[in-house]
């Protein structure tokens, strides 16, 4: 007597189907999370919170009970990035993106620099543009059109309650001791007052400006190639967050 084949399997289900479901319904949680996302609202405060809560993470902290909710004491101490001057505002999330937008050609031809960090936002200008090697007198023909944008920016109504901090830097080389300076501490600090100068002129209050001359001791570049050296003599016109009024 013949035997009988045995039928194949014809394929039933295997029990995973379900991850194709779930897969889909993430993929649509995601788009609609996507389509509601406003670029305009985020803050640079958002972000930086936002990257120390992913950081601390991947390092195995889990601090818990950081929230991106203004809090002018949250976190004192716990994170440079965590302190009250990380709560930047809308006003100054206003004046960074007025900033990258007004001075997009300097910033394209690196006569500039905008970024923002604790202090707040930073406009550097490079002193090999506006200054003359070794010398504080404005070189008028290159930047009058520079600070004059620079002037309308900070006189902007939503910066009416800000202060700003102009910082000069020099590079490392040393000072000529035949020259008009008897240390970059000097020059840096004339550089610095020399734009508050220009800049109260525009008819800003003076009193709404610190000035510093830093010297060499806060470099952005190695300071050894005649680019780094470059890059580290600027001047660093600062909008101020609350916390550093």
């Amino acid at each position: 007597m013949a035997k009988k084949k045995k039928k194949k399997d014809s394929g039933g289900p295997s029990g995973n189907e379900w991850l194709t479901t779930y897969s889909d319904m993430v993929t649509l949680v995601l788009c609609f999370f996507a389509i509601m996302f406003n670029p305009d609202e985020v803050t640079p405060s958002s972000m930086a919170q936002l990257s120390v809560s992913f950081n601390a993470r991947g390092m195995g902290a889990n601090a818990g009970g950081n929230t991106l909710a203004v809090g002018r004491y949250a976190d004192l101490g716990n994170n440079v990035l965590s302190l009250p001057a990380m709560d930047k505002g809308k006003s100054l999330g206003t004046a960074l993106k007025k900033a990258v937008s007004l001075f997009a050609p300097e910033v394209h031809s690196k006569k500039m620099t905008i970024t923002s960090d604790e202090r707040g936002v930073v406009i550097s200008l490079a002193s090999d543009v506006f200054f003359e090697p070794a010398s504080s007198r404005i070189n008028i023909e290159q930047a009058r059109d520079i600070l004059l944008r620079l002037g309308t920016l900070l006189s902007a109504p939503d910066l009416f309650k800000n202060k700003f901090r102009i910082e000069g830097h020099t590079d490392s080389t040393p000072i000529d001791p035949n020259g008009p300076w008897t240390s970059n501490w000097q020059l840096s600090a004339m550089r610095a007052i020399s734009v508050l100068n220009y800049l109260t002129a525009l008819g800003l209050s003076d009193r709404k400006f610190q000035i510093a001359g830093m010297a060499d001791t806060v470099p952005i570049a190695q300071d050894v190639t005649p680019e780094e050296r470059a890059l580290n003599r600027r001047v660093d016109v600062i909008i101020l967050d609350e916390g550093h009024l």
